[in-house]
């Protein structure tokens, strides 16, 4: 069969679609990351209206309205963002998803009935059940038959589906559940940093679906010459993402310039904490009428955080530059450290600019670009890693140069 036939390039345009999704959610992370850095997340006190008219329908008068731009774009936004990956999946999982979509989508539905008549306090949550079930039958009824795509592409996509939902609905009690108390804060505030969290996963999850898709997955699962050092990428990965998820706390607490000077912190490495330090810092600070003991250490956690992760990184760099020409872990590597050193230095205009919206955004989105790149290091070393265990589980230590030396000229 000729490559030119439209059964060969669809799995190129879906690796196309995915790509387009990866993108669009890094979007969704922005246009997040930009609200919660204006602090107009409750600019539109309502869900899943806004104003009290369908989420489609706000008049543009209304929309272009201060802080209510930001935050009906990242609802509008994140509704396309819904529709593409529930769409993605019945591509990606194939003809035979129909069934699976199709009782989803009516249970769906049937879920948001049911709130709506048992609990009126809830028809927000009742709304959004109607509203993505409507997408997943409207899915289910597309007819066009297709092969499912990997395993592992249609697992990624799977979880993707699933997690855009949770993603919706957690996004949804950010605002209704707005004014509850929570454990010294407010509800809003505790479903925001959820949210947030899982919004950095979910974005991680759609670039390695598109990764799967890619033409060039396969040569990831080619075996390193070298495995010495490989601890370095998984640790600095997890100290990548402890440090996303500082930050996330600090965003959502407003506790992101708890301490405004750098290198030092007020003048010192480790300022004091007791209550007349606290209520002099506050004092110098304009428009801040009060700093916690937990602000300024949560701060301080994240810039040593900070430091660990980019030596981490520079490690992984080495670990990287010792695999051979063409390897993929050798590319992320060099990727990697170059993020890093965007990221490191946004944090630092971040503190210098007085916490800037668009600066404090950047960080944000360079952030989960810096943490999806560290998931597929971690990725390719770990399939390398099995590969090269399947391949000398059985052979004597005297072949396995031998194996390194193929596998060296096969990625060459």
């Amino acid at each position: 069969m000729s490559s030119s036939t439209p059964q060969n390039l669809h799995p190129v345009w879906l690796f196309r679609f995915a790509a387009l999704v990866a993108l669009a959610t890094l979007g969704l992370v922005c246009i997040g990351g930009l609200v919660t850095s204006k602090g107009v997340g409750m600019s539109v006190p309502d869900w899943p209206t806004s104003f009290g008219y369908s989420m489609f329908a706000l008049p543009i008068s209304m929309w272009m309205t201060g802080g209510v731009f930001h935050e009906h774009t990242h609802r509008v936004w994140a509704s396309g963002v819904g529709l593409l990956v529930v769409f993605l999946a019945r591509w990606t999982a194939g003809s035979g998803s129909r069934k699976i979509l199709a009782r989803v989508g009516f249970a769906e539905v049937l879920a948001g009935v049911i709130l709506m008549r048992v609990n009126p306090l809830l028809k927000g949550e009742a709304h959004f059940l109607l509203g993505i079930g409507g997408v997943v039958l409207a899915a289910a009824a597309v007819g066009w038959k297709n092969a499912p795509a990997s395993r592992l592409a249609v697992r990624l996509a799977w979880a993707a589906f699933w997690l855009v939902q949770i993603q919706g609905s957690l996004g949804g009690l950010r605002v209704v559940l707005d004014s509850w108390a929570i454990g010294g804060t407010t509800g809003g505030t505790v479903f925001g940093m959820i949210h947030g969290c899982l919004g950095q996963v979910f974005f991680v999850l759609t670039t390695c679906l598109a990764v799967s898709l890619s033409g060039w997955y396969p040569r990831w699962t080619r075996s390193a010459t070298d495995l010495r050092g490989s601890h370095w990428v998984f640790l600095a990965t997890t100290l990548v993402f402890g440090q996303l998820i500082l930050g996330l706390w600090m965003r959502h607490q407003h506790a992101g310039l708890a301490i405004p000077d750098l290198p030092l912190a007020y003048g010192q490495w480790w300022p004091k904490t007791d209550t007349e330090s606290l209520v002099r810092y506050a004092g110098r600070r304009e428009g801040v009428d009060s700093i916690t003991a937990l602000q300024i250490h949560m701060h301080l956690f994240h810039r040593i955080n900070a430091v660990l992760a980019v030596l981490a990184i520079c490690m992984t760099f080495g670990f990287a530059r010792k695999q051979p020409q063409g390897h993929p872990v050798r590319a992320l590597g060099t990727a990697w450290l170059c993020l890093v050193a965007v990221q490191f230095a946004l944090g630092l205009f971040t503190v210098l600019t007085d916490r800037a919206a668009d600066i404090a955004t950047a960080h944000v989105a360079v952030g989960s670009l810096t943490l999806a790149v560290g998931c597929w290091s971690c990725w390719s070393v770990k399939a390398n890693q099995s590969r090269f265990a399947e391949e000398t589980r059985v052979l004597p230590g005297s072949v396995l140069p031998e194996i390194s030396a193929v596998r060296s000229a096969q990625l060459l």
